[in-house]
């Protein structure tokens, strides 16, 4: 397998056409196989660099992503998807944990994980919570159902006790 020239005179893909045409580019050299379906970009992926869809085996990679790692990053990302991509199709263990999957990924020198950290959203802790039995306290990004959650610890009802941006009485 051919390993496509990674420099920095390289650009990355502003519209999905330069974007499909990388991924099968990368597609026809590292695994000298066609790539026939869509990709695209999904700026509401949160946690990962990119996504392979099962069902209509379409790509999906994240621009936010994509801006963080460069052109480089993206390359692995898109062998990643790839290796997903071209093992469902040949009927093989296409999941993170197949041997096929590990095997084809190390061949190819595809990314195994994204850069966890700076995708997920740093949202602040905005609200507390109180037990009304034992007094635990619990912080929380977003805000819950108290009619469905209860405390983890005695099973009673839980209290808001303050919503950090609400207006203080």
């Amino acid at each position: 397998m051919r390993s496509i020239e990674i420099s920095s005179a390289y650009k990355l893909p502003t519209n999905e056409a330069e974007l499909h045409e990388l991924v099968a580019t990368v597609s026809q050299t590292e695994f000298g196989l066609p790539f026939l379906h869509q990709c695209r970009f999904n700026a509401r992926l949160r946690t990962s660099g990119g996504r392979y869809l099962l069902s209509t085996h379409d790509l999906e990679f994240n621009p936010r992503y994509m801006n963080m790692v460069g052109y480089e990053g993206l390359l692995g990302t898109i062998r990643h998807e790839l290796c997903h991509y071209h093992l469902h199709l040949a009927g093989k263990g296409y999941r993170h944990r197949d041997a096929d999957f590990k095997r084809l990924l190390a061949k190819v020198g595809g990314a195994r994980y994204a850069e966890p950290s700076s995708l997920k959203r740093n949202l602040p802790i905005r609200y507390e919570y109180v037990c009304t039995q034992c007094q635990t306290h619990y912080t929380r990004r977003r805000k819950l159902d108290l009619r469905r959650y209860v405390c983890g610890i005695c099973r009673s009802k839980l209290k808001l006790v303050r919503d950090r941006l609400a207006p203080e009485v």
